[in-house]
């Protein structure tokens, strides 16, 4: 037998299996036990399907288009299921609403209680192995699907939402050296407590201080530990100087997310684009959650956010969640979704409570860059100042912030202005969106392109 006909073969055989697979999806009957058992049982047989496929960087295109088939078969199904039993998965996870999980707990905790739910730690690091985000099969879409069905629940979505605006772990076990020495290096943030305020300094300089997984982190870490320090009136949020070649000894604000490490698969679903928006970006507005703590169980404190240079893509997006922004008159802001394919975060629900849907969808959409001197701007930031008085107009800030009446009228703005249940509501379709834009053939394209162009620049020291 020739090769060639040995292949055609081994491309027949899958496409017929997907045929008589696809016959098979069983039918939910409304039993959470008998449910359970039925997808535990189906995404078992698939798993063993896809196991004995090559990895996706093997396959030929029937070998792919019955992956395909497979993993959207078990997707339908898993979505079913928990349209009809989300809530009562969650309340099981959490022993009955008693237990607080992050994001990565839960998903992990489904994957063993309910098998074939969500991906399990090992599906999740055979994964992470790959090479490219283009060589894998996209199980954090999955994920996506989880927390849509989650934060779509009436009983389970705002005890998840709640669960979230506690402080990290991290947090707990610092808070005790920063209130010793006032500062903290976390790697990728500087924390330091001047007077009445916590500095925050994004300090990612290689990279033009762009968003990753360990940012994410660290900029929560730091958020809360300012939050939790009874020293601290006000926060405030820059960034640091540059070892960047094209923006040596400047400050930089944000680059947005790291496209290098999204092409290279490094950016994480749940630790990174949920996490933010659930994360720090939640607990900059509505602060962080404290057992016991009255008149509110939430403490809140303002914030100030300084830009130098620019705020791209997730930096414009954390000035959406601030009380105050100084911008240097050279400074600009842009989102540009259209060019990375991806959801920029809350911006869509945030920048059109701030600007209208008209200069959204052209800075959206239409990638549209905000020079901070432009009129238009003024819905994002409140001063805008010759670069030399940036420190001056920050310190100005941070005291007119500190009044005590402060924390209780933004409390009553952010209450008005963007309600939980509209948020949960936002943030339930934004899990599922932004999962499938991850993997879109698209946003890989683009991704794929903006690395090769960075290597190139590397090999010829431009810079970007």
């Amino acid at each position: 037998m020739s090769g060639t006909e040995e292949a055609g073969r081994t491309t027949a055989r899958p496409v017929a299996v997907a045929a008589h697979w696809s016959a098979r999806t069983p039918v939910l009957s409304g039993s959470l036990l008998a449910d359970a058992g039925a997808l535990r049982t189906y995404t078992a047989e698939a798993e063993k399907l896809l196991g004995d496929l090559p990895a996706k960087p093997g396959r030929d295109p029937g070998q792919q288009q019955l992956a395909t088939e497979v993993i959207d078969d078990q997707r339908r199904l898993r979505s079913a299921f928990l349209e009809l039993h989300a809530e009562r998965v969650y309340e099981e996870l959490t022993g009955g609403l008693r237990e607080h999980r992050t994001l990565s707990e839960l998903v992990t905790a489904a994957s063993e209680a309910f098998p074939g739910l969500t991906p399990t730690e090992t599906q999740m690091a055979a994964e992470r192995a790959c090479a490219t985000q283009a060589d894998k099969d996209g199980r954090e879409i999955d994920q996506g699907l989880f927390f849509h069905w989650v934060l779509r629940s009436p009983q389970a979505g705002p005890h998840l939402m709640q669960a979230l605006l506690r402080p990290t772990r991290r947090a707990r076990s610092l808070l005790g050296e920063f209130d010793r020495t006032g500062s903290l290096d976390l790697g990728t943030v500087r924390l330091e407590r001047v007077d009445r305020a916590a500095h925050l300094t994004l300090c990612n300089g290689r990279f033009l201080n762009a968003e990753d997984n360990q940012l994410a982190d660290d900029l929560e870490t730091a958020v809360d530990l300012a939050l939790l320090d009874d020293r601290v009136e006000v926060g405030v949020l820059r960034g640091g100087k540059m070892t960047h070649p094209r923006y040596q000894g400047r400050r930089v604000f944000c680059a947005g997310i790291n496209l290098v490490d999204l092409h290279q698969g490094r950016i994480s679903f749940v630790d990174f684009l949920l996490r933010r928006e659930l994360g720090h970006l939640h607990k900059l507005i509505r602060g962080v959650r404290v057992d016991g703590a009255w008149p509110r169980a939430l403490v809140e404190k303002p914030w100030v956010a300084a830009v130098d240079s620019f705020a791209i893509g997730g930096g414009m997006q954390v000035l959406f969640a601030v009380d105050h922004v100084v911008a240097a008159a050279d400074s600009y802001f842009s989102l540009p979704a259209a060019q990375e394919g991806i959801v920029p975060g809350m911006a869509n629900l945030r920048l059109t409570a701030l600007a209208g849907g008209r200069l959204s969808r052209q800075v959206i959409l239409s990638g549209r860059k905000l020079w901070a001197r432009e009129p238009e701007a003024g819905a994002v930031c409140d001063e805008v100042v010759d670069p030399k008085m940036m420190d001056a107009s920050i310190e100005a800030a941070v005291a007119r912030l500190a009044s005590p009446a402060v924390v209780p009228n933004r409390h009553m703005i952010n209450v008005a202005e963007e309600p939980v249940d509209h948020l949960r509501a936002y943030a339930a379709e934004f899990a599922l969106e932004q999962a499938l834009r991850l993997y879109s053939a698209d946003v890989i394209d683009k991704v794929d392109r903006f690395s090769a162009g960075t290597s190139r620049e590397r090999r010829t020291g431009s810079g970007s």
